[in-house]
């Protein structure tokens, strides 16, 4: 035994020092790992490293080994629920009660290793649960014999107090062992753990409940009067360390008070000493133990009781609400007059806090028996008497400037607005009591107050989590509002209306108003549209009589319609001149309003141009701060957006070039540690040029207003591509050496081909097929930026970030112009496919979908030359093992991707093109790659996707010859969409696979996205079936089905329904056919 002591300790040491040689420290490691998961039969070398003595009578090993050792004695006692053999118990019962003798009744307990009391408590705690009441039915006789030792004269005994923490250090650890769902949830479940913890309950509150319950209540009751004797008198070094460990036994004897109360007789634990004495501790001038008090009435609120009379009559007892009333009024006036002397103390506002969750949980006791429709009207009216006594101290802890106080409250109130809402769902005709009326209003109040700015703040310099933790105050504010709203509307309207105007006239009329009230005004306006459900687009904003048709909108005067509330709010807010207050976030906010309503000004014009010019001057986009003009960039991108019919067009040429110093690109790199880092970096990272972009399409948008005036808008559009083309053409020029730096250029021409898509995007889609009446675009100009475009891709297609920004560029170059760019597609691609990285096959592929459905017949002749090498390279990149979950998200969006490019092919019907000369080698294996795809249940999107194609390829290549009848006795003269010998493809691999996907083991018929694929199988059979007429359904009846073991009858039912049915009906009769041939009598 002494030579593993020996070996253990030194063990122990060289494990703490990281110093040691590295394979010296692994041996180490393992050693004491084999030794603890050996704890079974090493448990008593542990015991006697934890208790051994030392020649001075102290511990004979450092407090790290004798951790180490009741981590070992942990491992052995943990999870256990078989009893302990007679030998292995005394040793423990013997080992751990004599060090407790010499430690904790003689000894320091521990006081120059502190740590190790709350494991050696935890381990006692597991010694119990494993013996009691079995093996050690007197151990808490056993402790209590320790606490007062024998008096030595005819006065009674001190208490001792090490003994008395241990005792409730215990009792917490037991509590959390056999009685905390919480931690008892974070367990893996055990039958038989979960047995012997009910049998160690039972027992306890059988037999010892009452001792342990009056011995922490005489601790805690003795040591209270010991403080407050002690604190009667002059303060000495002595004195003042007695009291502190009288604190620490009074706060730790409530807590393991606190711990038990939920799962002992209520009989024993809510007394009138109790209570006199919790209440009396409520107000202790210790925090730990006011805050300790408070977690103890709070487990006694929530203690469960079976019947709601005496859960009313429980709180009726405790009577807290006045005693929170008291308190509440007390620590705000002491909060209030150490705010006077510009103090804080963050202990008394936890204080604070505890006194709220008190309320709160009290409340929400009161408002389950209230509600509770089974409690008799009896136990309603008591609850509602006393929850409507403790309403005013909810709104009073509600008020508090202290956000965290203040929300200690909220899930009673979300509590009460359920009820509420619930009562007047049921009675919808009842109307609203005056009483509970002047409730929501005095909450809304509150509310309204609590989502203004604090006095001190000052969101320029506070932290993001500062301003994030505001932002989720007030979203959570917002849903009480949302619940006022429902419960009483009007309220909600009159009582916002009402700030709102107030402030902003008052603001108007040259009152100095403090931000904060400026900034919750604008607020308001904008929050108040988030509130009120009802009606959209113009009509919320004025009283619009009846209903006025869609082709009329546009010449209809809304100026002469009364605005509704929010419009008057709107209105006002605009007149105001609120937007020139001197504080950046009242003015964003004004901006934030403005932009999300753009339909009011569809109804208000002249409220426009005020707008419009804050946006651009100094007060946004021109603003000193970096931030606002970023933000205020987006916000003008977006007004201009929703109101571009709006805008007047005689003030387009002078906001361009008010416009025009914010236009030009700003290129900068990062300090990375390659030349493809920096840059991606520097395209991936947010930046100035992200703001600038919403100008460029905002700018795009002003110049498209100019239709009108074909030359003056080439002009316009010239005057902003101009710069950027030229500026492209400097940084080609620009030399670059190689290092990481010098890629400037590059940066640079990325985000100039960027701007110059931007500003296409600016203008409206291309319209297909062309009105008559249609105004072409400068499409000459905009044939300059596509040149451009591609001599920098030309230039510069080795370089990843310009290859994407050419493909996004001309994405919106094709919307805006249409079949103008059809010139340039075959240039485009041959410089994009000149230096190919496998990372973009994706989003090129997304790209020629683009160019698929943008241009249609016009793309033919560039497709026929994609599409062999394209679905070469893409079945080959499929067909690579997957390695990891990156590989397999990979695979899935390409397959994605090529199945969208295939079906998109087949809409626009430039399907010849998979059977031109030039592609017709390569028809067969791209029809097997989707038959492939189809079965893969990795994927079931790409499944549902694969049998799109391929009932799209039977609808064209499955016709039979011109001199066949179809089913429905038409005639199909389109020789040209037959292909010889696909009926065999139809028969030979579509209609298998149509069986077999439905019949695999990981098809789940209880999986509703397997049912949604089940349904596209069923369609491709019917599309068979009807296109091929008799012929595939004697193939079904007399060949496929036969050969599944298909009964006969069961396969001319099933054929005959696939024939007759309609395409509804058919997928539910698929969807019951699949379900019963799951047994097994379909094989494929």
């Amino acid at each position: 035994m002494e030579e593993e002591v020996t070996r253990v300790v030194q063990a122990v040491y060289i494990a703490a020092d990281p110093s040691q040689a590295h394979s010296l420290h692994a041996q180490a490691l393992e050693y004491l790992a084999t030794v603890r998961r050996n704890a079974a039969e090493t448990w008593r070398l542990a015991l006697t490293l934890f208790v051994e003595a030392g020649p001075d009578g102290g511990r004979k090993h450092p407090p790290q080994v004798r951790l180490w050792a009741l981590r070992v004695l942990e491992d052995f006692l943990d999870d256990r629920v078989d009893p302990l053999d007679e030998g292995s118990f005394q040793t423990l019962q013997q080992g751990l009660f004599s060090y407790i003798q010499t430690e904790y009744v003689y000894g320091p307990a521990e006081a120059n290793a502190t740590f190790l009391r709350n494991k050696f408590s935890h381990i006692l705690s597991l010694f119990f649960v494993c013996t009691y009441p079995a093996q050690y039915p007197s151990f808490f006789n056993d402790l209590f014999t320790l606490i007062r030792p024998p008096a030595t004269s005819s006065t009674t005994a001190a208490l001792n107090p090490h003994i008395s923490l241990l005792l409730f250090h215990i009792l917490i650890e037991i509590s959390g062992e056999v009685a905390d769902q919480l931690l008892k949830s974070a367990r893996s479940f055990s039958a038989a753990r979960h047995a012997r913890d009910t049998r160690v309950r039972d027992a306890v509150r059988e037999r010892d409940a009452p001792l342990i319950n009056d011995a922490v209540l005489t601790i805690v009751s003795e040591g209270a009067e010991r403080m407050r004797a002690l604190r009667k008198h002059d303060v000495q070094p002595a004195m003042e360390r007695e009291e502190e460990v009288n604190e620490e036994v009074v706060d730790w004897g409530v807590r393991a008070f606190g711990s038990y109360i939920h799962w002992i007789d209520i009989n024993l634990t809510v007394t009138p000493h109790t209570i006199q004495l919790l209440f009396t501790l409520l107000s202790d001038s210790s925090l730990a133990i006011r805050l300790a008090t408070a977690v103890a009435l709070l487990k006694m609120l929530q203690k469960g009781l079976k019947s709601p009379a005496d859960k009313l009559q429980l709180l009726k007892v405790l009577a807290l609400g006045q005693v929170l009333d008291t308190l509440e009024a007390r620590t705000l006036e002491e909060k209030m007059a150490r705010k006077a002397q510009n103090q804080t103390d963050e202990g008394e506002e936890s204080h604070r806090e505890a006194l709220g969750r008190l309320l709160c949980v009290l409340g929400q006791e009161l408002v389950k028996l209230w509600e509770d429709t089974n409690s008799g009207d009896e136990v309603r009216g008591g609850a509602g008497e006393l929850l409507e006594q403790i309403l005013p101290v909810m709104l009073r802890f509600m008020a508090d400037e202290y956000d965290d106080t203040s929300s200690t409250v909220f899930p009673l109130l979300t509590s009460l607005f359920l009820a509420y809402k619930r009562i007047k769902k049921n009675n919808p005709d009842e109307p609203i009591s005056p009483e509970k009326r002047a409730f929501l209003n005095r909450t809304l109040e509150t509310i309204l107050e609590k989502m203004k700015w604090d006095e001190d703040d000052d969101p320029d310099d506070m932290d993001e989590d500062d301003l994030a933790a505001f932002d989720l105050l007030r979203k959570d504010l917002r849903v009480f509002i949302d619940s006022i709203q429902t419960l009483d509307s009007e309220l909600v309207t009159s009582t916002i209306h009402s700030v709102a105007i107030t402030t902003l006239t008052a603001f108007e009329g040259g009152v100095n108003l403090k931000w904060q009230d400026a900034e919750l005004a604008i607020h308001l306006v904008y929050l108040y549209g988030e509130t009120i459900k009802g009606q959209k687009g113009r009509a919320a904003f004025c009283e619009v009589p009846g209903t006025i048709q869609k082709e009329k909108r546009k010449t209809t005067d809304y100026s002469a319609f009364q605005l509704t509330p929010h419009g008057e709010m709107l209105f006002a807010l605009v007149r105001s001149g609120i937007s020139s207050y001197p504080h950046s976030t009242v003015v964003m906010q004004f901006f934030e309003t403005s932009a999300r309503y753009g339909d009011f000004f569809k109804v208000r014009k002249e409220c426009i141009i005020p707008v419009i010019e804050a946006l651009v001057d100094t007060r946004g986009i021109h603003h000193p701060k970096p931030s606002v003009r970023a933000r205020a960039s987006y916000l003008f991108h977006k007004f201009i957006k929703e109101d571009r019919n709006e805008v007047p067009t005689d003030i387009v040429v002078n906001l361009l070039n008010s416009l025009r110093d914010s236009l030009v690109v700003q290129a900068e790199l990062p300090e990375p540690e390659s030349e493809e880092d920096v840059l991606f970096e520097a395209v991936n990272e947010p930046s100035v040029f992200d703001s600038q972009l919403y100008l460029f399409e905002a700018a795009g948008t002003l110049v498209s207003l100019t239709f009108a005036t074909p030359e003056q808008q080439a002009a316009l559009l010239q005057s902003l591509t101009k710069p950027l083309m030229e500026g492209m053409e400097r940084a080609l020029q620009t030399p670059m050496n190689g290092g990481p730096q010098d890629v400037l250029p590059v940066l640079q021409v990325h985000h100039y081909i960027m701007a110059l898509g931007g500003i296409s995007k600016g203008f409206v889609d291309f319209p297909n097929p062309v009105p008559d009446d249609w105004i072409l675009p400068p499409l000459a100009v905009f044939e300059q930026a596509a040149q451009a475009i591609i001599v920098s891709l030309d230039a510069m297609n080795r370089y990843k970030v310009v290859r994407e920004a050419t493909r996004s560029a001309f994405a919106r170059l094709l919307a805006s112009t249409g079949p103008t760019m059809v010139k340039y597609i075959p240039a485009l691609m041959a410089s994009l496919l000149a230096h190919f990285d496998s990372g973009e096959l994706v989003e090129f592929i997304q790209f020629i979908s683009l160019l698929v459905h943008k241009l249609q017949n016009q793309i033919f002749d560039v497709l026929d030359q994609l599409i062999t090498p394209l679905s070469t390279h893409i079945v080959s990149i499929l067909s690579i093992p997957i390695g990891g979950s990156d590989d397999k998200q990979v695979h899935m969006e390409t397959k994605k991707a090529y199945l969208s490019l295939l079906n998109n092919i087949m809409a626009v019907k430039l399907h010849a093109v998979f059977t031109s000369e030039r592609n017709k080698g390569i028809f067969e294996d791209l029809l097997t790659s989707v038959v492939r795809i189809a079965q893969d249940f990795a994927d079931n999107n790409g499944q549902k996707l694969a049998f799109a194609f391929l009932s799209r390829a039977v609808t064209i290549w499955a016709q039979p010859p011109p001199s066949n009848d179809v089913v429905n006795g038409s005639r199909n003269n389109d020789v040209s969409e037959q292909v010889p010998g696909f009926e065999r493809f139809v028969y030979d691999q579509l209609v298998p696979v149509a069986f077999k996907v439905p019949s695999a083991p990981e098809f789940n018929v209880k999986d509703g996205q397997m049912m949604v694929l089940c349904h596209e199988i069923g369609g491709l059979l019917q599309l068979i079936c009807k296109i091929r007429g008799d012929e595939a359904f004697s193939y079904l009846v007399t060949v496929f089905l036969p050969s599944q073991n298909c009964p006969p009858e069961t396969a001319h039912d099933f054929a005959t329904k696939l024939r007759e049915l309609d395409s509804k009906a058919f997928k539910k009769f698929f969807t019951d056919f699949v379900r019963m041939s799951r047994s097994g009598a379909m094989q494929s």
